[in-house]
Order: C-alpha cells, then structure tokens, then sequence
C-alpha cells in the first residue's frame, strides 16, 4: 500500500520513521512519501520537503514566512493528488496538518489518520470540529487524552502506548558505556571529567536562542559540573557557538540519549524533551522563555486549558517537576531550582521528583506504540478496501 507521511519537526521526523519501520513489518509492499527529516528518508520512499523548511514558531517568523508555509501548503496537497496513496498519515504538526487533513478529506476522499494527536487539550480546543470533520482515525500517545477526546467530546480514538517509552526502553537495553568512555567518544567534553548538567534548549533556533542563553549562565556558576548541550538534528553546529564559544560549554551531536544517562541534572525547554529526560530518571527544571511574559503568564493562568505545560506533570496531572514559564523564568530562578536537584540538596525535591516520575512511567504502560499504530491503520485500511 502506498502510505503518504507529514511530520513537520524533529520529534515528529523519530516517531513518523518508527511508524514507517513497523508499516513495513506488517506490509511487505509498503510504500513512503513524506515531508519529513532525514530519519524517515533512512527508512525508505521519497521524501518532498525536509521539515527544516517548514518549521516555523511563534507569531514573527510565521508571518515572515507565509508565502513559503502557503507555497509548501500548495505543493503537498499537489503532491497527494498525484501520487494518490491509499491513506494519508500525519505527525501532529496541527497548523499544517489539519488543512491537508481537510483538503484531503473533502477534495481527494482518502482516509486522514493522525499519528501524535494535536494537543487541542491544553489550547485551541475549537479544532475538535476539524478534526471530527476531517481525521477518520486518531493514534493517541498520552493516556490522558483518552478522556479528553471520548469522554468530552465523544470523539473515539485509539491510545496505542507512548513511542518516546519505547525508545528510552530499547536504549536502556543496549547502552552499556561508561562515563569514562562516553566523555572519550565526545573528545573529552571540556577536559575536567567533572559530572554533567545537561542543557536541552528545544529543537527550532527560536527556543534556542530564548533559552539556552539563560541556561549557561544560571548553570554555569555552579562549581563542580560541566555543561553540555544536547544538539538538535535540524541545527547547524553554527548556530550553537554564537552561544558557547569562549565560555567551555560543550556541544553533543545526535546522542541526546547517552547524554541523559550519564547527566546529574539537566535544564529542558518544554516538550519532548521533558518525558524523555524523566524516562532517563534525570532531575530537571522545565524553562521556556516567552516574549512578553507578564501576558504570557495571565493568557496562561485564565486562558490556557491545561494546569503544566511540560508532559512530565500533564500525565502525571500534578507538579512533578518545576515549570519556569513566562514571568516565572529568570536565571536566578533557574539556578535556585536547578541547585535543589544536585547531589547533597537537603529539601528532598529531587527525591519526591524521583517518585513522580515512577508513576509516569506507570501511566504510560508497556506498549509498542509504533507497531500498535502500524497495525490497525494496516487493518483499517484492509477493512475498507
């Protein structure tokens, strides 16, 4: 069957090119297009448009880059006429995605599954209409959302276990290297042998560039540690050392997991990132810098739907780990939050995290949700031809 995939970021390209490994496990004749990254290119088919050229954040740059977000709009739904798969999945990415899903629902009739659900729980909520409208079938990875979408708007979808769960535990499986040797493999970090903070600044240059900044220079007067940063796949080494250069600050490339498994502690930008981090048992403190942060934090407080906005507390539905959002991020704050998770702290707050992510892990299950997602879309598909 012929499959047609559209992830528009790096955690959409890792969890899109599991699906596609475990489509072709059930479907010997599977066949990929794809807007995507470079993972899923590693796993076959043709890909139209790498998600770099597509991943735009915040209200500036989306403005700045309309006519290629409507250019690349055109040339997708172009794309999907003429190539004519037998479904059309999509990899959250929800301001691109649900306008293909409603193109493609209206115009062409092919089935629209979607992959990693829009997160309409914590904003935007008015998109349950496009999506009841426009997606035949939705693939949930969070178990809250079960009761967000069935038993609030009556909406049935398909909770098939959590793909970031499954990829920490095969990791965990195989990863077998030492301090020693993994500080070796990365040219010695920065020469001390001291223990790691880890700084995961978000995967766009928008979040790095707000975040990473403020990162360093609350962490990097903490004596004892070195810092290093975890290297998103879409961001040239460049861009990096307009942040690091001069000031021993190291960079990983395309390891973020050994790095989490050899870190003490580690500062996160929200997303992904913070789920993953707790998978590893690493203490954290969530920070996100936003512009504007006193209305940032008032649209938070009375607007926003959700309590957190890390994944972390959200499956956990209570305050595992600090949020420092909007007015609440500062350096000062952060070092005062990050000095709580070092060895040695006297509060217990590292302790009591540790705990909350236990019950995360708890609530997330055992399933494969890749290879759960591949096969009923195989036999939805097979049920309708």
């Amino acid at each position: 069957m012929k499959y047609y995939l559209i992830a528009g970021e790096a955690s959409g390209d890792l969890h899109a090119s599991r699906l596609m490994r475990s489509l072709k496990e059930v479907d010997r004749e599977a066949d990929f297009r794809f807007f995507g990254g470079d993972l899923m290119s590693a796993e076959g088919g043709f890909r139209v448009k790498h998600y770099r050229d597509m991943a735009y954040m915040g209200f500036i740059p989306v403005l700045l880059h309309l006519k290629t977000i409507f250019k690349n709009m055109s040339i997708c739904k172009r794309d999907i006429e003429e190539w004519n798969p037998d479904a059309v999945i999509l990899v959250d990415y929800p301001g691109f995605n649900l306008k293909i899903a409603k193109h493609v629902h209206s115009k062409l009739g092919i089935p629209v599954y979607y992959y990693i659900s829009p997160k309409i729980w914590a904003w935007k909520e008015y998109r349950i209409k496009n999506i009841r409208r426009d997606v035949d079938e939705l693939f949930s990875i969070l178990p809250f959302e079960v009761d967000f979408y069935e038993k609030k708007h009556h909406y049935p979808i398909h909770y098939v276990g959590n793909p970031t769960a499954d990829e920490v535990s095969v990791f965990h499986a195989r990863y077998q290297e030492t301090m020693d040797e993994f500080t070796d493999r990365h040219g010695g970090l920065d020469g001390t042998r001291r223990p790691i903070i880890a700084l995961l600044a978000g995967s766009r240059k928008q979040e790095i560039k707000d975040n990473l900044p403020a990162m360093i220079e609350a962490a990097k007067e903490i004596d004892g540690y070195q810092l290093v940063v975890a290297g998103a796949p879409s961001i040239d080494d460049e861009y990096y050392e307009k942040f690091i250069a001069g000031s021993g600050v190291s960079l990983v490339r395309n390891d973020t997991y050994a790095l989490l498994e050899q870190s003490t502690a580690a500062l996160v930008t929200s997303g992904t990132a913070t789920l993953e981090t707790a998978l590893f048992g690493v203490p954290q403190v969530v920070c996100y810098e936003t512009p504007l942060p006193a209305l940032i934090g008032f649209l938070r407080k009375y607007l926003l739907k959700v309590k957190y906005v890390s994944l972390v507390n959200l499956i956990a539905d209570e305050e595992v780990v600090t949020e420092l959002v909007a007015e609440k991020f500062s350096v000062a704050n952060i070092r005062e939050e990050l000095v709580r998770l070092l060895p040695n702290a006297a509060d217990g707050h590292c302790e009591k995290m540790i705990q909350g992510y236990e019950k995360v892990r708890r609530l997330l299950g055992s399933e494969k949700a890749s290879e759960n997602a591949a096969r009923q879309i195989y036999d939805l598909l097979h049920r309708e031809a």
